[in-house]
């Protein structure tokens, strides 16, 4: 369970996308959570509190210091 996130921070959550992925990329805050695959780029949207239940850690702090 993470506590504080900002936008383009990479989070490992707990359980694996069916493409086999398990880091996604958040895309939106607020009262809802949009989050991107980082492998099939599939976007999911989840409420604040099911995303801090779902979410492991955080990987990356920011997707552009990436490369």
């Amino acid at each position: 369970m993470i506590e504080t996130y900002e936008l383009n921070d990479i989070v490992k959550m707990k359980k694996m996308h069916p493409c086999g992925e398990d880091r996604w990329c958040i895309i939106r805050t607020g009262m809802d959570v949009k989050i991107k695959c980082l492998k099939c780029g599939r976007i999911v949207m989840l409420p604040h509190e099911e995303f801090i239940k779902k979410a492991k850690r955080i990987v990356n702090d920011d997707v552009s210091k990436k490369g």
